[in-house]
């Protein structure tokens, strides 16, 4: 079975231009709840004056309704944003470093080894509080900076994350270059890891759906996904939306593979969030189904 990770109210509304209000991000984090997911990111405890779009973190996290086998994740930069996660009730967190040395400088102003010397005292408080913590790393195909990033140091920094703790490492092609191809050549330098691996794939190039089918071909299973494509990066120049999670779940169902997850569910909480920030969502599968249910 596939599990799939929703990442759209964390990674996808914080790169909206406008403040989406908290009624409307919680309208859109319940659409996503009912319609089966099993984890969902809901915000971040960064600094409001990096992310304005996350400052109302306290405030959704405190109205989150609870849902039988879901968990709620927020990403947090740093020991004090734990702190703000803990206090809010969560028990998984999630931390980021890069690949890339030049993206890690861009992306937090600190270096690979330091991003990671900075997440010992917090898997200390987070083992202390009995949470798990999952981790990302970025750029690990491509970098907008340093160009095509070598398996070996994705392997390196994924090995010193899991060496400390971290329970799964999302790997991200945070510009939306990588193919197939490439996709095949870092996983298989994974394959002892197979287990605690996830993907989190762009869709700058198109390229998004095969590597998701290359990825699973080869054994990995957790996929994250943003609801109606949404996203980006702003330390990415070009960089597209997050693969869609409408999209995902088309291919998967139509392949007969089990996710747990309600397609038509997914696109009614991405309908409604189009409709709030009044412009058609990225998400192919979502226009299909659009223009499906006009035609009724």
């Amino acid at each position: 079975m596939i599990r799939l990770v929703e990442v759209g109210p964390r990674d996808g509304l914080q790169n909206e231009k406008e403040i989406v209000p908290v009624e409307i991000k919680l309208q859109f984090i319940e659409g996503l709840a009912a319609a089966g997911y099993r984890e969902i990111e809901a915000t971040s405890f960064v600094s409001p004056r990096w992310v304005p779009q996350l400052a109302d973190a306290e405030e959704v996290s405190h109205q989150l309704k609870p849902h039988d086998g879901l968990v709620y994740t927020a990403l947090v930069p740093n020991r004090k944003g734990l702190q703000r996660a803990l206090e809010c009730g969560y028990r998984r967190v999630a931390l980021f470093t890069a690949a890339s040395e030049a993206f890690s400088q861009k992306n937090t102003n600190r270096s690979i080894a330091e991003s990671l010397t900075e997440f010992a005292p917090l898997m200390e408080d987070a083992k202390k509080a009995g949470i798990s913590v999952r981790g990302y790393v970025s750029t690990a195909w491509w970098c907008p900076y340093a160009g095509k990033i070598a398996p070996s140091e994705v392997l390196r920094v994924t090995e010193a994350l899991l060496e400390m703790g971290i329970e799964e490492v999302s790997l991200g092609d945070t510009v939306g270059l990588a193919v197939p191809s490439e996709v095949e050549e870092t996983l298989q330098a994974m394959s002892n890891y197979r287990e605690k691996i996830a993907l989190h794939f762009h869709d700058t190039s198109g390229t998004a759906l095969a590597n998701v089918l290359k990825a699973w071909q080869m054994g990995f299973s957790v996929f994250d996904s943003s609801a109606g494509g949404l996203g980006g990066c702003p330390y990415a120049p070009g960089a597209s939306g997050n693969l869609a999670s409408e999209d995902i779940l088309y291919l998967f169902q139509q392949m007969g593979i089990k996710t747990g997850v309600d397609l038509e569910k997914v696109a009614r909480a991405s309908q409604q969030l189009a409709i709030h920030l009044g412009r058609t969502l990225p998400s192919r599968t979502l226009a299909r189904l659009q223009a499906g249910w006009t035609q009724r």
